[in-house]
């Protein structure tokens, strides 16, 4: 099933596709950033025909292209059944778009707007990634202000910000200590009263669910997304005040360089500070792939504030929210009836409709928009990745993408399946006042493993 369907690379492109086309043709084609040009090594692989070609036509591996489907009979006799089941609640819509015409193959309820649970990310994804572009990076910085001496950490609303000791890729902590306590060295200070700025974030840090493991105050400062555990991705315990839980490992790390710092506490930084030191997120495409795989809360939400920030926007809950909404009506989607109160979906009063998924999973296809296209590299690849790890093991693994959604009473599901022929749907269930949730997932992945057979 792998080798039929994936895995695909950053590119959108199946690593499965592009090894096939090698075993075929033997000569030529570009080598994808891989290959060193050094002699001696493994001849470059011939570009492979993309999954996600234009709305116009799909280009086969071979070379070729495919007819897409001559109507949506298949999928419909194959949904009906399956979308009737009373595990489903008393409310349910959905919506399948083959992504090579465009065309709308099944639609129920389409247009209703309904709650969508964290499918409300892949709304994010796109809004965030239209509003900043994929290569945007979050940075945290220490300042010093002249005047007074003070020393202060600024937020730059990065949760993935780590304290850890290997930090992976992400920015550290540790080395902004670092690079810190070598500036002030070369300052001859060696003693400075420390402070944090999260004044990049407005309104109130507390999501409407109120505390919650599933979710951190919602501040420009943290790090590991203020866990107290080991974890990374999930629920978990989380420090009250991430920003003052953060600063305090920060003092921690400046004195193992010879610094000593006072007891933070919350100030601003001016525009007369001198900014000793940097450390950079991964970019925003790495942030959203991240988000939309592991379902990330945390990422949702600085996200959405960054997106309101880059709009002009107040960086808090409404703002946000406004903005989201904003860019993506002016992406041209069908936004009538959805209602964003936060970037997670956490928040029940959370509004989207079918018609609106499909839509931004067929707009993150469309190759006009190459920066969209982690919203679909990141979506979590069934029986192996993510939130579908676990799922999907009897069958259709390796064949469908999705971002799956989970509330008391709401079970969703959106993206993408690859069907026999080679085609890739967008589909997007969502199923509201469902009373057994482990049913309604049930029935939800067989109606996702019913496009690809």
């Amino acid at each position: 099933m792998v080798t039929a369907a994936g895995p695909w690379d950053s590119t959108g492109q199946r690593t499965a596709e592009r090894d096939r086309v090698v075993a075929r043709e033997h000569t030529g084609g570009a080598d994808h950033g891989r290959g060193s040009g050094a002699a001696g090594s493994p001849r470059p692989a011939p570009s492979a025909g993309a999954v996600l070609a234009a709305l116009g036509g799909t280009t086969a591996p071979g070379g070729g292209t495919k007819a897409a489907p001559a109507d949506g009979t298949a999928v419909a006799e194959a949904l009906d059944r399956l979308l009737e089941d009373p595990a489903l609640g008393t409310h349910r819509a959905a919506s399948v778009v083959d992504l090579t015409t465009g065309k709308r193959l099944y639609g129920l309820g389409g247009d209703v707007p309904l709650t969508p649970a964290s499918t409300t990310k892949i709304a994010t994804a796109v809004a965030a990634l239209t509003a900043l572009g994929p290569d945007h990076r979050l940075t945290t910085r220490a300042a010093l202000e002249a005047d007074t001496g003070e020393l202060v950490l600024v937020g730059g609303g990065d949760p993935t910000l780590t304290a850890r000791e290997d930090a992976r890729g992400l920015a550290s902590l540790r080395t902004l200590a670092e690079k810190t306590a070598a500036a002030l060295e070369k300052r001859d200070v060696r003693k400075v009263t420390l402070s944090y700025d999260t004044t990049l974030y407005a309104g109130a840090e507390m999501h409407p669910i109120g505390v919650n493991e599933n979710l951190a105050p919602v501040t420009a400062l943290m790090a590991d997304e203020a866990r107290t555990d080991d974890s990374t991705s999930g629920p978990a315990p989380r420090e009250g005040d991430p920003a003052d839980a953060a600063a305090r490992a920060f003092a921690g790390f400046l004195k193992q360089h010879g610094i000593t710092a006072s007891a933070p506490g919350p100030s601003k930084a001016t525009d007369r500070s001198d900014t000793l030191a940097t450390v950079s997120s991964p970019p925003l495409s790495a942030l959203v792939e991240r988000m939309l795989t592991n379902s990330d809360n945390d990422l949702a939400e600085a996200l959405a504030r960054h997106t309101a920030a880059a709009s002009g926007r107040p960086a808090d809950f409404d703002g946000a929210s406004a903005a989201v909404g904003e860019t993506l009506k002016r992406l041209g989607l069908p936004v009538g009836g959805a209602r964003f109160h936060d970037g997670s979906g956490l928040d029940r009063a959370d509004l989207v409709t079918a018609d609106l998924l499909t839509a931004l999973l067929a707009e993150a296809a469309d190759p006009a928009r190459p920066q969209l296209r982690p919203v679909l590299t990141g979506l979590p690849v069934a029986g192996f990745t993510g939130t579908l790890a676990g799922r999907y093991t009897d069958g259709a693994a390796g064949l469908v993408r999705a971002k799956t959604g989970t509330l008391t009473g709401v079970n969703t599901l959106a993206g993408t399946a690859t069907t026999p022929d080679g085609h890739v749907l967008a589909f997007a269930f969502l199923a509201n006042e469902t009373t057994d949730p482990w049913t309604a997932q049930y029935t939800l992945d067989k109606a996702a493993t019913s496009l690809t057979s």
